[in-house]
């Protein structure tokens, strides 16, 4: 006797949520669609603050950034997506500092997890929402961050060059 209760209880369980299911379905069948008209409508897209598309170091107006190459962040990524290369240089007053010569970052492994810009002790880390990284070939992935003087009088890069048009 109690082999058919538990039958028709299963069977039972067994509707109701196959009527939950099918709820679920039908309210997405009558629910509007939105198709983003991407790449149209570049100007007008809205990305969420909280999305990580890419790895950046933060610079200040100068133009330094605040990295110390301290290699926690190398320490911290799970898969190696970042490498630092430090150099010893000599101070006026003549002790020795670590600098940060190469920040080199691999956006193809990175796995955007932000284990390297929550553990950077000075802050010099943080991921922007710029999301159209796509390339034809995968050494185009691999960035040096610290592509900017680290000292004010350092030479800039060169200006591109521009005509003069001051003898008409």
């Amino acid at each position: 006797m109690s082999s058919i209760k538990e039958y028709f209880s299963q069977v039972g369980q067994g509707l109701k949520s196959l009527a939950t299911g099918m709820a679920v379905t039908g309210k997405e069948f009558v629910t509007p669609k939105v198709t983003e008209q991407y790449p149209e409508n570049r100007a007008t897209l809205d990305i969420s603050d909280r999305f990580r598309a890419e790895l950046t170091l933060k610079y200040d107006a100068e133009g330094r950034h605040k990295c110390i190459g301290c290699g926690i962040c190398q320490m911290n990524c799970p898969n190696g997506t970042i490498q630092l290369t430090t150099k010893m240089v000599e101070l006026p007053d003549g002790k020795k500092k670590r600098k940060l010569d190469k920040y080199m970052y691999d956006l193809g492994s990175c796995t955007f997890c932000m284990l390297c810009v929550t553990t950077c002790p000075q802050d010099a880390l943080e991921f922007t929402n710029d999301f159209e990284q796509a390339v034809f070939t995968r050494d185009k992935l691999v960035k040096q961050l610290n592509y900017r003087p680290e000292v004010p009088d350092a030479p800039a890069p060169p200006k591109p060059a521009t005509e003069n048009n001051d003898n008409k």
